[in-house]
């Protein structure tokens, strides 16, 4: 599982970063960017959950396929 944040439509709400620090970081200016490649499978339910507590939208969750 990848996750991505879209940049033009995060308002820097941070939580996503609250809900899941290991994955979601904080730039300079105050916008989220995904600081891992793959997500670790004991992280993605939080991942999965910072995902829905963006009130914008800007996460989008990209599943690998299997094999």
């Amino acid at each position: 599982m990848k996750v991505q944040v879209d940049r033009e439509t995060c308002q820097g709400h941070n939580r996503c970063s609250m809900a899941c620090p290991e994955i979601y970081k904080i730039d300079n200016e105050g916008y989220a960017y995904v600081e891992v490649e793959e997500i670790p499978k004991e992280l993605e339910e939080r991942a999965r959950r910072a995902i829905e507590t963006c009130p914008e939208n800007a996460i989008a969750m990209i599943e690998q396929p299997q094999g």
